[in-house]
């Protein structure tokens, strides 16, 4: 693979509040069992912020930073697993939706949402960057801070200086009467699309503080530089349909062990006509110049490494896909598992939205 390095302008935390008026808003080795157990079968700052506010400040700062294109992981500091002093919350917000995969009669689902501490829902003046995370195989809303040690991980990104205050959203492309056997999941997350542009986006984010003005399509259209998803397995899958389907609402992508399945499926991954099909999308809807960020990621272990390598492979052939629009890492060692995932949000997030414009 070629590697390029690049520099990236980054903007300071404190440029963002001058000219937007706001302010910026032991590791477990848990393994997702139903999503694994098929692929095994099938292929071998806030004020009330209360850490150093100075430290905090200049490394969000930095003038520029050098990315290359492609190339390795590094590890998550282990302090980083351990409760910061400011933690953030976890809460549950129930939203109507229908089931765009099955009959579209009207549904209700719950999403769980991560609000960084010092978060006050009665300061309307200060705006959030969010994420919007997706699970995999057989997995549930919330899994992303079902695990402890991944919820401190946000925590500390936070309280450390390394990412501004963010909210969270740990969603779900099933229903409560899903079936959830591997057909079923493909028909869901193909459909993931429509709840989230219709449903689930304007739920979030017109309780939340994002930087959306409202939940007008107009709005949420407008504030796509504030705004990133990602997933892992079939989330991956699921944040790169996103990518082709919400390219006008989301500005960052992190999929992470998956490739693109627009384009065929499982054991038919049409690599090519896939990234045929993203460079079109760039070309004709003037991404270079809008701008986009995906970050795609897996580890060396990975049971199904191939696809993302394949992908990347692919991509990186195409003149088009620039080290500041799509980079490709590895996790030297790392498994289809949530210590690889962890890995893969401590060095993505660093990166999103250091260099969106206020909206």
């Amino acid at each position: 693979m070629k590697r390029i390095s690049v520099t990236v302008l980054l903007l300071s935390i404190t440029l963002i509040t001058a000219a937007c008026g706001q302010q910026p808003g032991g590791q477990s080795t848990q393994q997702l069992s139903s999503e694994d157990e098929r692929i095994d079968s099938t292929d071998t700052a806030d004020t009330d912020q209360p850490a150093e506010k100075d430290e905090t400040e200049a490394n969000m700062n930095k003038n520029e930073s050098v990315i290359e294109q492609t190339g390795w992981t590094s590890a998550v500091p282990e302090d980083y697993f351990f409760p910061a002093s400011g933690q953030g919350r976890v809460e549950s917000i129930d939203y109507t939706t229908k089931d765009y995969a099955g009959n579209s009669g009207d549904i209700t689902k719950t999403a769980y949402v991560y609000l960084p501490f010092g978060y006050d829902e009665n300061d309307t003046q200060t705006r959030y960057n969010i994420l919007y995370l997706m699970h995999g195989w057989g997995g549930r809303a919330g899994e992303y801070f079902a695990l402890e040690q991944q919820k401190n991980l946000f925590d500390n990104l936070i309280e450390k200086g390394d990412i501004p205050p963010i909210i969270i959203v740990s969603a779900s492309f099933y229903h409560d009467y899903s079936d959830r056997d591997f057909s079923s999941s493909i028909t869901a997350f193909r459909a993931f699309h429509n709840d989230f542009e219709n449903d689930l986006m304007p739920a979030v984010e017109g309780r939340y503080h994002t930087y959306a003005a409202s939940v007008s399509d107009e709005d949420l259209r407008a504030s796509r530089d504030h705004r990133a998803f990602g997933g892992f397995s079939l989330g991956s899958v699921t944040t790169w349909l996103q990518f082709c389907h919400d390219y006008d609402y989301i500005h960052y992508f992190l999929p992470m062990s998956g490739s693109s399945w627009y384009y065929g499926t499982y054991g038919d991954f049409q690599i090519e006509k896939n990234v045929d099909h993203i460079e079109q999308l760039v070309r004709d809807n003037d991404l270079t110049e809008r701008g986009y960020f995906i970050y795609h990621a897996v580890g060396t272990n990975d049971t199904v490494k191939s696809q993302s390598i394949d992908m990347a492979d692919e991509m990186l052939t195409r003149d088009l896909f620039t080290p500041d629009h799509y980079v490709f890492y590895q996790k030297e060692g790392g498994y289809h598992d949530h210590n690889a995932v962890m890995e893969y949000l401590y060095n993505a997030l660093p990166l999103f939205f250091r260099r969106s414009l206020c909206s």
